[in-house]
Parts: structure tokens; sequence; C-alpha cells
């Protein structure tokens, strides 16, 4: 009740915008949810610390995201795609999977799917920036940066947001778009399930003597995969390698030629000698499940939600879907007169979400489970097992439909067979 009062007195205060909702995180799947909802008639505030520098080095990024097909429909249908292809992106045709010191093979194409792509690898910045763009005409979302909240109150009809500065802002509903460290799930109270496994991951962007040839490679060792992801030039990849975190802090710090003969030998010399260009960064790999997608007033999304393996490439993807979901979901609501920040209504975006990501958590556990040690009788199975399924064609398409996000619940704005158009004019909420 006090809470409730609170925010009863606060809403006179003079000091105070209104919002319907107010984004914590101008990140992808932060502006990927405004985007969505541009066409709405929700007031929305986006809350983001620091803006990325607009103009790209000629040295790619670091962080760099494998965006699937169903992703790619998602930023085609909320206008960014557009400024993505405006400036930088490669995809990818084929897939290479395989097992160092083993016969384990198996190889993914787009055309067996009649498709020109698997998908595109761009940096995380480009995709930041375009959808900036995307939302820079809509004269009812406010992109608030720098700024950073250093308060939340829930209350029955309201939740209140207090910035650095003094500001205040009310909103019917606050979204954590802020990342796998939420500030907004640490002032909820929100319990997380997590797992370290271990490992760091090892960005880096590599310079190769072979092209790339439009192909994502990923090679399975002891120590951890190592995935080489083709960017925009034919003989520029970046890097994934997951290791043991002291091994990865170690390579990491190591000068440029003993880490070039390393990353050499553990590709295999697949794509001829290696020469990083640029900085190296090892990020900390820890399994993230938040208890609650939804509280009253409040709903997580992306990695303030959870946090799988990098091994598929799946996480960006999993919470630009996070985004489209709970925008289909919004706008049902909209459409219906209810109260978008009310928990009932947040609960069939929870059920659908927790479901998608609980499986997407334990398909990545399975894998490295899968891969995980050397002894020889698990490469033998190992072998037989991946062979096997690259000769059976029906399993292996439901693997890399699986892999481009076509499989499971798809909202509306993240299937090939809809449109835009589809999406705004008709919004549907899952059961």
């Amino acid at each position: 009740m006090e809470q409730h009062d609170m925010v009863q007195r606060n809403r006179v205060q003079p000091s105070m915008a209104q919002y319907d909702l107010v984004i914590v995180g101008g990140g992808m799947v932060g502006l990927a949810l405004a985007a969505a909802l541009k066409q709405s008639s929700l007031k929305i505030a986006i809350i983001e610390g620091q803006l990325p520098d607009p103009a790209l080095a000629a040295t790619p990024d670091n962080r760099v995201s494998a965006l699937s097909l169903a992703s790619q429909q998602i930023l085609r249908g909320v206008g960014a795609w557009q400024g993505i292809t405006a400036r930088r992106l490669q995809g990818y045709q084929q897939m290479q999977v395989w097992e160092r010191d083993s016969f384990a093979r198996i190889e993914f194409d787009a055309a067996s799917l009649g498709l020109p792509w698997l998908g595109h690898i761009v940096e995380n910045r480009v995709v930041q920036l375009a959808l900036q763009e995307a939302i820079s005409g809509a004269a009812h979302i406010d992109l608030l940066a720098p700024a950073r909240a250093t308060s939340l109150q829930q209350g029955q009809e309201h939740a209140l947001l207090t910035l650095e500065d003094g500001r205040v802002l009310s909103a019917k509903l606050v979204v954590a778009a802020d990342g796998a460290h939420s500030w907004v799930r640490k002032q909820a109270d929100i319990p997380l399930t997590s797992w370290d496994y271990g490992h760091h991951a090892l960005v880096a962007t590599v310079r190769t003597t072979e092209e790339h040839g439009a192909v994502a490679r990923q090679i399975f060792s002891p120590a951890g995969p190592l995935a080489f992801l083709p960017l925009w030039q034919p003989t520029l990849s970046s890097i994934v390698w997951s290791l043991p975190a002291d091994e990865a802090l170690r390579l990491q710090g190591c000068d440029e030629e003993h880490f070039n003969r390393a990353l050499t030998a553990a590709f295999d010399v697949r794509l001829g000698l290696c020469r990083v260009e640029g900085a190296r960064s090892a990020i900390p790999l820890t399994a993230r499940y938040a208890r609650d997608f939804a509280r009253e007033r409040l709903v997580l999304v992306g990695d303030a939600a959870h946090t799988i393996h990098p091994l598929a490439g799946q996480g960006v993807n999993l919470g630009l879907i996070d985004a489209a979901a709970l925008a289909q979901t919004l706008l049902a609501h909209v459409a219906k007169g209810r109260d978008i920040g009310a928990l009932a209504g947040l609960r069939s975006y929870e059920r659908w979400r927790k479901t998608e990501a609980s499986r997407m958590l334990a398909a990545m556990e399975g894998l490295k489970r899968l891969f995980g040690g050397a002894h020889p009788l698990k490469k033998l199975v190992r072998g037989v097992g991946l062979s096997a399924v690259d000769a059976m064609t029906p399993v292996k398409q439901r693997l890399i439909r699986s892999a481009m996000g076509l499989e499971g619940e798809l909202p509306l704005l993240a299937r090939t067979e809809q449109r835009g158009e589809a999406f705004w004019g008709m919004p549907g909420e899952k059961n």
C-alpha cells in the first residue's frame, strides 16, 4: 500500500514524464522492441547509458552476431534491415562442423532449402545503429541517452524510474533489456539460476591466407569449440574460441606471433595461416535463467532473462524473438483495451518465452556435453552419430531449420510467410 500511495503522490509532480512503456537498455533487443511498436499508440522511452559511435572503423568490432533467418525477418519487418545492408554484413551459404582428430563431420547448405543464405554475420553495433535509424522518425518514442536509472519502484498502477539527473519517469510497464547483469532484474530482486561453464569466449578479428567462401566453420577440440564466422572481406573472419578461462586469458595477452601460430594450428590450417587484426577480448561464459520473466509492471527480455553458451550463436536470436513476441503480446492488449503492465496479461509472454529459452538452454548444454571429452569411445560415438545425421536428409534439414530460427513457436514478425503489414494489422496473442 505504501508503494501505491507513493505512486499517487508522485503523479502530480510536474517533473515527472508519463510513458506507457519504458525500456531500460538501448541495445539490439531493447531497440528492436521499440521499433516493433513504432506504429502503435504507445508512448515509449528508451534509457541507454552510451550510444554507439556511428563511424565504423576499417577493422570490425569484435562483438558480432550470427543473425538467423527469423532475426532477419524481424529486422526487415521493423525497417532496420536496409540500414544494415547499407553498412556492412556477410551472408553465409554453408556451415561446416567437424571434430579434430576424428571423422565426425556434418555440413549444411542453403541450396538444399532453396534459400540464398543460411544467415548473416553482422557487427552488433551495425544492428544497433540501423535500429536507431528505424525509430528516429517516431514522435512517440524518446531515446534518452546518455542516461542511467538509479531507482525503480513498482506500484499497483505504475512503475517509477528515477534517473541520475533527477528526472522521474512513470510507466505502465518497465522492460528490462539491459543485458546479462541486468540492473532492473536486480532491483526487482528476481532470483537467477546460473552455472559457470568454466570457459571464456576469446573473440577477435583475423585475416587468413585463404578465402572463407561465405562458409561458417566450427571445429570441436578437447579444449573447446572454435568458430570462424565470415566477414564482408573474402579473407576476413570473426572468431569465437571457447577455452578454459586461464588459457583464454593467456592467449588474449600473449604476443601476436604466438597467438597466430596457436590459432592456425587449432583450426587445422583450414583457411591457411591466420593473422589477428585489432584487439582480442575474453568474455566469461555463464548460463543464466531468470525465475520470473514477468512481474507486475515489469518484464524481462534478451540476456536480462537468459544467457546461453555461444557455440551455436543463438543468444541474440533468442533475444530478438523475445522482443517480437513481447511486441505482439502488447499490441494484442492495446487492441483489446487491456492494461499492458498487468501481470495477468504478461503471463502468456512469460510462458511462451520461458519454454523456448529452456529448450535452447538444454540443447546447448547437450551439445557441450556431447562434444566434451576426448575418450576414444566417445569420439567414435560422435563420429558415427554425426555421419548418420549428415546422411539423413530430413533430420539434417530439421536441425538447420532450427538453427535458422524456423522451428518452435514464432511470433508473426519472425515468420517468413508473414510480412510487416500482417503483424501491424493483425496483432495476435500467444495463448
